[in-house]
């Protein structure tokens, strides 16, 4: 008996460990199903035969001995996007349509693959992308320009970059020119915003002080807010101004006392409404969430924020995106990068557009959308083109211990150009000096491409 008692002891250890690990593995399965079938070194990788743009160039093709696009330029500005040969740039977007090119689902596993004849379609375009990566000149930051009725991206350029065919033989650490390069800075990074962040301040005041446009705002040049002085980003005094002279002249004094007239709570309630803290879901891209708290702050953290400096960061796509609700006078169609996944003459994937919710009220978009072409015209002489309204702020964000950020935003209010951007260059110095060229270069392009579709 105690025999025959101890091969059922035996018996049941055995059938538990094989229980573990059987439920082990389903759950890891259900888990990772869809990264092991998108892995680099998958069977699914296979099922791609090219990667084009939006113009039809070929970014990108795995059979071929050079897998890369012949203009080295456009190769340097979409290896980010696609990944390059030594594995150090995961491939989201490519690897988030894999399944439905080698025919995948949880259930059934792989069926029906047909390998090497599947087409992805980008909505980048590859000269556009080109422009802005010769536009940054080598510094640190990135551009992004998207379609805010459709939710195209024609571009999402980051800088540092590197040919794919000639990659850099030192890590990372090694060279602080290299530093972040492998990050995706459009999706994966953070910036104190600067002063495109008195687009928000600005919304929130047009939406909760009714007569905020018949107000005026002195500035002396500095301010004292609970015994902390605010100097104006300018160094000299703007005198009295209206709201749009106010955004215009950049006059840190003036928002420092919209921020009080505002509110810690209704600006706190307007960066949540536009999602500066929350993370979009882009084609396999998952957006660092940005920063705004104002909990328990006082009346000079207050002010600093409605400026754009304090603890406000913001990721430039999720930004991006309320440039869009802006010039739709509400919401904004959600960002994507993929126009069309195809296979074995079948169409496995076609995107189609998506909103979020309302961001700002139509009436403030519309006297937000004024006061920045007010901005364009009075102030950035590049991009005041002529026969299209373009919309923008700029913004110099105090970094500790480095060169001021400068960053650019805005849109082209216009049906037949629905453009959306922004602008970031790291220890870039003026928002304004340095990103209008940027913008104008790459808006351009943009332009081009959409006469050429027509």
């Amino acid at each position: 008996m105690k025999s025959i008692s101890g091969r059922t002891l035996m018996a049941l250890l055995l059938a538990g460990v094989l229980l573990f690990g059987l439920l082990t593995f389903v759950i890891r399965y259900g888990i990772y199903a869809d990264d092991w079938i998108s892995h680099s070194r998958s069977s699914g990788v296979r099922s791609i035969e090219e990667v084009t743009d939006r113009s039809g160039r070929v970014v990108y093709a795995p059979h071929r001995d050079e897998p890369y696009a012949s203009d080295a330029l456009v190769r340097r500005a979409t290896v980010h996007l696609l990944g390059d040969l030594e594995g150090n740039i995961d491939p989201l977007l490519l690897k988030q349509y894999i399944p439905q090119l080698v025919g995948f689902d949880k259930i059934n596993g792989t069926y029906g693959m047909q390998t090497g004849n599947g087409r992805v379609e980008l909505t980048v375009d590859g000269s556009v992308e080109s422009v802005a990566l010769q536009a940054l000149a080598g510094r640190k930051g990135t551009v992004g320009v998207y379609n805010y009725k459709t939710g195209e991206v024609l571009c999402a350029v980051t800088a540092p970059s590197f040919d794919p065919y000639d990659a850099p033989a030192v890590p990372d650490a090694a060279d602080s020119a290299l530093e972040g390069l492998y990050l995706h800075r459009f999706f994966h990074v953070t910036y104190p915003p600067g002063s495109i962040f008195k687009l928000v301040t600005t919304a929130a005041a047009l939406e909760t002080v009714p007569d905020i446009l018949d107000r005026t705002f002195t500035c002396a040049g500095e301010i004292t807010v609970n015994g902390e002085i605010i100097h104006c980003q300018s160094n000299k005094a703007h005198g009295e101004q209206t709201l749009g002279e106010a955004l215009a002249n950049s006059c840190n004094c003036a928002y420092a006392q919209i921020a009080q007239l505002v509110g810690a709570e209704a600006l706190t309630r307007k960066a949540k409404q536009i999602g500066i803290t929350e993370s979009l879901f882009v084609d396999g891209y998952r957006t660092k969430p940005g920063s705004f708290d104002l909990s328990g702050a006082s009346k000079n953290r207050v002010a600093w924020a409605g400026i754009g400096q304090d603890v406000d960061l913001v990721n430039p796509c999720q930004y991006l995106t309320y440039m869009g609700a802006i010039a739709n006078r509400g919401k904004a169609a959600m960002p994507y990068l993929v126009r069309r996944v195809s296979s074995g003459g079948a169409v496995r994937y076609e995107a189609e557009t998506e909103w979020t919710e309302p961001m700002i009220t139509r009436k403030a978009a519309d006297e937000l959308a004024d006061l920045m072409h007010n901005n364009v015209v009075r102030m950035y002489a590049p991009v005041n083109f002529s026969g299209v309204k373009v919309c923008a702020k700029s913004g110099t964000a105090e970094v500790n211990g480095k060169e001021n950020t400068a960053t650019f935003a805005g849109f082209i209010d216009s049906d037949q150009f629905p453009l959306a951007f922004i602008i970031v260059v790291e220890e870039g110095g003026s928002g304004a000096a340095t990103c209008s060229p940027i913008a104008a270069n790459v808006l351009w392009a943009c332009l081009n491409v959409m006469r050429s579709e027509r």
